[in-house]
């Protein structure tokens, strides 16, 4: 079962410790984990699909502000708008490090934006995107992006009684559009920095404001806790901002960067993840090893 399960992922000592870890967690004994704490939780940028050479909400969000500043060219000279017609890659690299004056500009932003539109409005514009823009380099559309073997992975961890949430810094509403139809995750398992509704006049409007804060860093766990009344027993993630989030787990999985053939390589925004890695004897897994496919569905089964 396992090994069908997991086709993607390469027989060695990685894939053996995520099916030892599952195994253990539903076969009575001392590993034995109640179904109802068997919560597992990945970040998306990274992790579920390619986040080279910009996580792909960057590209969404960056177009709707790039219109922006050709309707109103005073918002050139603000944050984060002056960063994107300037191309400082060292302005968004403050969401990794979670500079408090950038989050903030980009939290800002994100709601001056939306705000006042319904979340049908906002999906529609999401969808017709997903369905027009390519990857920059890779010419494919960005769904053509997410990795098979973590898809192979939710569907083997809900086969056995795991919820699984995606617990990303990115936007939940802009995930929430493919949550169901691409990992087969409900909406209300996706967590996310998010917007502020209000039930007003028969339907349901975004605030100017934002909810809870972005979900990077220690947001991550504090955000699962509040959702799930628990902590994760597995987690995955890819760079520092998943820190915390793996540091609550049981079972820890951080996905490393090393195969530039078909995907990318790159160590930038893992440092400290890589370094924790060592100091708690995390799995790693490696692209360029452990998965003998990278992108692409998974089938019926």
């Amino acid at each position: 079962m396992a090994h069908n399960a997991l086709a993607s992922w390469t027989d060695g000592p990685t894939k053996q410790a995520l099916v030892d870890f599952i195994t253990t967690a539903v076969s009575p004994g001392p590993g034995f984990i109640p179904v109802a704490d068997r919560i597992a939780a990945f970040d998306n940028d990274g992790t579920l699909w390619s986040e080279q050479p910009l996580p792909p909400q960057f590209d969404f969000v960056f177009r709707r502000w790039s219109m922006e500043v050709e309707a109103d060219p005073a918002l050139a000279g603000r944050q984060p708008y002056k960063a994107l017609i300037e191309h400082d890659r060292d302005f968004f690299a403050g969401l990794e490090t979670q500079d408090p004056a950038t989050v903030q500009a980009v939290l800002d932003a994100f709601s001056r934006t939306w705000a006042g539109s319904t979340p049908e409005e906002f999906d529609a514009e999401v969808t017709r995107w997903l369905e027009t823009v390519r990857h920059p380099t890779l010419n494919v559309r960005y769904l053509g992006l997410v990795y098979r073997p973590m898809l192979e992975l939710i569907k083997y961890l809900q086969a056995n009684e795991f919820r699984v949430f995606v617990c990303s810094g990115g936007g939940r509403d802009f995930m929430r559009v493919f949550a169901e139809e691409t990992w087969g995750i409900h909406k209300e398992n996706v967590i996310g920095t998010a917007a502020d509704f209000r039930y007003s006049d028969g339907r349901m409007v975004r605030s100017g404001g934002s909810l809870g804060g972005l979900d990077i860093g220690p947001g991550k766990p504090e955000h699962l806790f509040a959702q799930t009344g628990r902590l994760p027993v597995l987690a995955g993630g890819n760079a520092d901002v998943d820190v915390e989030m793996l540091e609550s787990a049981q079972f820890a999985l951080l996905v490393n960067h090393d195969d530039g053939a078909r995907e990318f390589e790159y160590t930038a925004g893992s440092g400290r993840a890589i370094e924790r890695a060592v100091e708690l004897g995390w799995t790693v897994v490696s692209i360029k090893n452990d998965w003998n496919t990278v992108f692409g569905p998974v089938g019926p089964g």
